[in-house]
């Protein structure tokens, strides 16, 4: 939660991602949190991996063998993919390139 927080206020200071488009942005995020999701479903299904017994995990299932910790994991892996995108857009590509890119 702590590298959550970092990244929100890395997005509100420098209006990377959803505090550029905020719209824009949440429709992003959820579709690509909805991706993964689906990829996690289907790989339960057919047994490729199950719930850990680590004794850091909350106990709480959104489904079978999908702790509420891997859906914070796939939207905080979403949100930081698309900050560092738009660092990277925005700081190290030309301005002509940048322009390219919206």
């Amino acid at each position: 939660m702590v590298s959550l927080s970092g990244m929100v206020l890395l997005d509100l200071r420098w209006r990377l991602f959803l505090f550029a488009w905020p719209v824009r942005g949440l429709l992003t995020l959820a579709a690509g949190a909805l991706l993964f999701l689906l990829a996690d479903l289907v790989s339960i299904a057919r047994g490729f991996y199950g719930r850990g017994h680590s004794p850091a995990l909350s106990g709480i299932e959104i489904s079978a063998h999908l702790p509420v910790e891997e859906l914070v994991f796939i939207v905080f892996l979403c949100y930081l993919t698309m900050v560092l995108h738009s660092l990277v857009t925005r700081f190290l590509l030309p301005p002509r390139e940048r322009s390219q890119q919206r």
